[in-house]
């Protein structure tokens, strides 16, 4: 089994926005072959962060970093290089590691924070209540970032323990 990272973990959610519609629109052979170069790239990101890959499916990444800086860190690095246009989602939180993984509704609001964004927007999501991340223009958790950037929140993100899930805009 991979050395996830355990305790207190920042996820980071991937997805390449209108995927399906890219591959009718290249055709097979030259989809794959831009699905290659945004593995390379996303995995070089995470990698030089940190990262650990716990999951894909497709086009999309589940990745654990041991801190939330370096989960921005490596959003950030990803986005600024990848000429598609790739939904991601950060979120902090203290899942429980079982045998097979993550287990917890931080791997969910997570993926719910991914998901509700749009590619090509700064990924973010509310950490823990006893500690803030605030690094790439983090969610500060009180409805604003580190670089002003306005918030959405996300409806049942969450359950009144741990912040909430939010995405910033560009």
């Amino acid at each position: 089994m991979r050395d996830l990272p355990a305790g207190t973990v920042t996820f980071l959610f991937t997805d390449i926005e209108g995927s399906t519609r890219l591959l009718d629109e290249l055709g097979a052979e030259a989809y794959a072959e831009t699905l290659a170069e945004h593995r390379r790239l996303l995995r070089a990101a995470f990698a030089a962060h940190g990262g650990v890959e716990v999951d894909t499916q497709g086009d999309a990444f589940f990745v654990a970093f041991p801190t939330a800086p370096g989960a921005l860190a490596a959003a950030a690095e990803a986005q600024a290089a990848l000429e598609l246009p790739v939904r991601m989602g950060v979120h902090t939180g203290t899942p429980l590691l079982a045998g097979e993984g993550y287990v917890g509704m931080d791997v969910n609001r997570a993926a719910r924070i991914a998901a509700a964004g749009h590619g090509g927007r700064r990924p973010a999501g509310a950490a823990p209540a006893r500690g803030q991340a605030r690094a790439h223009g983090a969610a500060r958790g009180d409805g604003a970032t580190d670089s002003g950037r306005a918030l959405t929140a996300l409806r049942g993100a969450h359950d009144g323990r741990a912040g909430r899930g939010a995405l910033a805009h560009r």
